[in-house]
């Protein structure tokens, strides 16, 4: 990649966009020369055709450029040369006006703080509950979540294949505040290495997933549960004997029929061989601690019911 950042590419870029434009102009005014032939009784005269007939009698004329459309391509070359010795476009030419899209986005995060700072340092300054029971501060989380999280759990915060529901109250390290707001600060990674190997053959594989099935009541083969039920003493250092999970570790309740990937036999089989890798990203240095308080607080109140400030009793 260093090879790209070589003085040569300037020298390219610009040459090529320079002789570019200047290729155009010369094609306008070659074809800008041609000019129209008038009859005696002041209509253009004939000017032959290209050659290109279609459908026996459809034929393309010769006919020269109209001189308006001709001017406005001069203008939009002259606007080009401009722009380019205005604003960056040739190499590293910073251009007269030293414009920067990087420039205008710190300008942009610079008002942005300046009129509403203020307003996410209220809120930071509150107990994450009373921050989500107020509903100015819900729109703002709302909004927050519309624009970072939905593209992974959806409009409606309920999750999909391999994102967590955020509207129940299943959480896989915790639905308190403070774990929520340490979660979107921190991010998470949970990891299940793949069992199969540990667990035996293919028929003990699916024994566990039988039994793991029938920790959540779901339909199972009884044979197949009373040979799982001893392979997953496996599993246990993460599920617990009973299945109820860790969130210290981030290990998912077996028990409550809340399934991630789904519950199905084939799919806890597919899970139990080749494992799972989700990873949830950071925000900290993204959003910065203060707006992820508001939307944690959102978060929160997705799965509680927070007493609205300002609601009728």
């Amino acid at each position: 990649m260093a090879d790209f950042f070589n003085v040569f590419w300037d020298y390219y870029i610009s040459v090529i966009t320079l002789l570019s434009i200047a290729g155009c102009g010369l094609l306008l005014y070659s074809q800008s020369m041609h000019r129209v032939k008038v009859a005696a009784d002041g209509k253009p005269a004939d000017h032959g055709t290209t050659g290109h007939v279609w459908d026996g009698d459809l034929t393309e004329l010769n006919t020269p450029m109209p001189r308006w459309w001709m001017w406005l391509f001069y203008i939009t070359i002259v606007f080009a040369l401009i722009y380019l010795a205005l604003y960056p476009g040739l190499g590293s030419y910073a251009g007269q006006l030293g414009w920067k899209s990087s420039g205008q986005y710190q300008a942009e995060l610079k008002k942005a703080e300046a009129d509403y700072g203020p307003l996410f340092d209220k809120y930071a300054q509150q107990d994450l509950k009373a921050v989500a029971a107020d509903p100015q501060a819900h729109a703002i989380g709302e909004r927050l979540f519309l624009t970072y999280c939905a593209q992974c759990h959806g409009s409606d915060a309920r999750g999909n294949k391999g994102f967590p529901n955020l509207t129940d109250n299943d959480w896989l390290y915790g639905g308190d505040p403070a774990t929520i707001k340490t979660t979107i600060l921190h991010g998470r990674n949970g990891q299940m290495p793949p069992m199969g190997a540990a667990l035996g053959s293919d028929k003990d594989v699916e024994a566990v997933a039988h039994y793991v099935r029938s920790l959540s009541d779901l339909t199972t083969d009884p044979i197949k549960v009373a040979f799982g039920k001893p392979k997953f003493a496996a599993c246990a250092a993460c599920h617990g004997a009973d299945g109820h999970g860790n969130q210290a570790l981030g290990a998912p309740n077996l028990s409550d029929k809340v399934w991630l990937y789904g519950g199905s036999v084939d799919t806890i089989t597919e899970t139990i061989n080749k494992g799972r890798n989700n990873r949830m990203p950071a925000f900290d240095e993204f959003l910065g601690e203060k707006k992820v308080h508001l939307l944690a607080a959102y978060v929160w109140s997705l799965s509680n019911q927070p007493a609205v400030q300002g609601a009728p009793k």
